[in-house]
């Protein structure tokens, strides 16, 4: 784990941090090959420079991001961007985790993926990648 990413999961509270040691592992266990950094100050992993997973504190609890999540068909991501093709699960204890759906969202965050990278250059249109 990166330095910076122990940091910020060793700064939140136990049952916060126990929540986010477990995503992380889970993350890096399953996309070894994607390079993870603090962004916006939260970790978020990319594949080739495009965001695609990522978790943050925030009021609702520990809130787990697909930046392409809202096109996996997934029920449980049921917290949607409005603006973008981004979807949302919120944990409050790390018993509520279930690293089966865990390893099919990030399965499918590998096969599904929207153009984040150049989301600037594009003039905030997205374009699917896969």
């Amino acid at each position: 784990m990166k330095e910076e990413i122990q940091a910020y999961n060793n700064g939140l509270n136990p049952s916060e941090k126990d929540i986010c040691d477990l995503l992380q592992a889970t993350i890096e266990r399953e996309l070894p090959h994607a390079e993870n950094k603090i962004w916006h100050g939260h970790p978020v992993w990319f594949l080739e420079g495009n965001p695609i997973a990522g978790y943050s504190k925030q009021k609702k609890g520990i809130r787990l991001m697909f930046w392409s999540g809202a096109d996996f068909n997934e029920d449980e991501l049921s917290v949607r961007g409005k603006k973008f093709k981004d979807a949302s699960i919120f944990y409050n204890d790390a018993a509520e985790v279930n690293t089966e759906d865990l390893k099919r969202w990030l399965s499918k965050s590998e096969e599904v993926q929207w153009d984040y990278k150049n989301i600037v250059k594009r003039k905030g249109k997205l374009e699917r990648l896969k």
